[in-house]
């Protein structure tokens, strides 16, 4: 069993700095353009001559409304015809990288993300979920997990009983705040009973698993406004919960500019809605799994911490790393064995590239051997909070404290403070030091130093 966390204010105030959320290493940022679809087409050869299992990731950028916090990549319109050119092109894309993959390599995870995939008709969700069918081998028999996210404003039971009829198992439902005011500050009006409604249709439904996701640090929020909708949100008994710290730059993200940051809650605010709802989880029964994300524990991420085997990927926390993830649709990333790349973020662009019959790759990355190891080092500890040398020692031959000798100040440093431990053996993230594992990682981090931490959100 897993220690506690323990909330120490003193470490957050020194180690809360910005840096990656390390959903991949290297990140997103060190993508290039000198990779691209030739690459591409190489690791899927790869994929196909070793059989591995799939992940798909799918990304349906449409909007109806837009939510001022957002920083995803999205077409705000209430035009539902403009989904039908796009799908042309998707199906186009499914096409063209299945016919360099084997129809044995199994999808073991799907994932429809956005926007709102929900913005598609019942029979465009039909359509695409039909092609996926045709060309990749999902799974006929529900072991998978096969999940969407859903906007409550943009689905019923209706919905709900289509999304399950074609195999989807999990659901990810954007909740963010209940509290009116905070929900009129940043666009998004949305009642507690439209999240319960589908929270209900996706039990009796029997979809395996919800996750709800919260926001703190939004305009409006109090702690108290906070705390009442968490409160709220522990009664509907999600699965798993994702609570996210609301990074506010105006200066990247177009929509934040209607937030007035003077509506912003100041950092001690911020600090203290973190400390009462990690509280609040923890009375009712949820495990911290790390990097905002919570879970039941019997839920398969809790589960997969305790028996070691949890992973981490473009998609977050997963029991699927092993699996190489094709990413599919407009800014959709791939992980492929040692290549990361990413399509066009243009949507014209992404849509006149496969028109072309040319996958739509803009960028992407191909790991070399440091990489990988500080990949694995990074892995292990935002996953398991340790880190044992001579596992790294004997996956990559190499003495642990020679390669990272240049570190050893700085995690010395680490231990004297109380946020981690540290001997000739291995790194363990204490409880006062698991809410700053990120802080932890970014040591390892061999790029952080090239780039403006501004880029990033801070740990907390």
């Amino acid at each position: 069993m897993l220690d506690d966390l323990r909330w120490d204010a003193d470490l957050i105030r020194r180690y809360d700095l910005a840096g990656p959320r390390y959903t991949s290493y290297p990140t997103a940022v060190q993508l290039h353009s000198e990779v691209g679809s030739f690459d591409l087409l190489h690791a899927l050869r790869e994929s196909r001559r070793a059989v591995r299992p799939l992940s798909l990731y799918v990304h349906v950028p449409f909007c109806a409304n837009i939510c001022y916090y957002c920083a995803c990549n999205k077409v705000i319109t209430k035009d539902r015809a403009r989904a039908l050119p796009y799908l042309q092109r998707l199906e186009q894309e499914i096409q063209l990288i299945a016919c360099h993959l084997d129809p044995k390599q199994k999808v073991e995870q799907l994932h429809f993300g956005g926007g709102t995939p929900t913005f598609l008709s019942h029979v465009e969700l039909r359509q695409l979920m039909a092609s996926l069918r045709q060309h990749f081998h999902l799974l006929d028999d529900d072991s998978g997990d096969y999940g969407i996210e859903i906007d409550p404003r943009e689905a019923d039971w209706s919905t709900m009983g289509l999304l399950r009829e074609l195999g989807f198992n999990r659901v990810s439902l954007g909740v963010q705040d209940l509290d009116p005011v905070v929900q009129r500050a940043v666009n998004r009006l949305q009642s507690l009973e439209q999240t319960r409604t589908l929270i209900e249709a996706a039990r009796t439904l029997q979809f395996r698993s919800v996750n709800l996701d919260l926001i703190y640090g939004l305009p409006k929020q109090t702690p108290e406004g906070f705390a009442r909708t968490v409160e709220e949100v522990i009664r509907l008994q999600p699965d798993r919960l994702s609570v996210f710290n609301y990074a506010h730059l105006p200066e990247r993200f177009m929509p934040q500019r209607r937030i007035d940051s003077n509506d912003l809650p100041a950092p001690a605010a911020k600090l203290e809605m973190l400390h009462a709802t990690i509280e609040q989880l923890t009375n009712a029964g949820y495990r911290y799994i790390g990097m905002d994300h919570f879970a039941l524990p019997d839920d398969e991420l809790a589960i997969a911490q305790e028996e070691g085997t949890l992973q981490r990927n473009f998609q977050g926390y997963t029991t699927h790393g092993h699996c190489d993830l094709i990413g599919l649709g407009v800014s959709a990333i791939s992980q492929i064995g040692d290549l990361y790349c990413q399509n066009s973020s243009d949507l014209n662009t992404y849509k006149e590239t496969l028109s072309s019959a040319q996958l739509a790759t803009q960028r992407g990355l191909l790991c070399n051997q440091d990489d990988r190891i500080r990949r694995a080092v990074i892995q292990q500890l935002i996953c398991h909070f340790e880190l044992e040398f001579e596992q790294i020692e004997r996956q990559f031959t190499l003495d642990f404290r020679g390669y990272f000798n240049a570190l050893w100040p700085e995690l010395q440093a680490m231990h004297r403070d109380g946020l981690i431990s540290l001997d000739s053996k291995c790194i363990k993230v204490l409880p006062a030091g698991r809410l700053l594992v990120r802080s932890v990682c970014m040591v390892f981090d061999a790029y952080l130093g090239l780039h403006n931490r501004q880029r990033f959100s801070r740990v907390i």
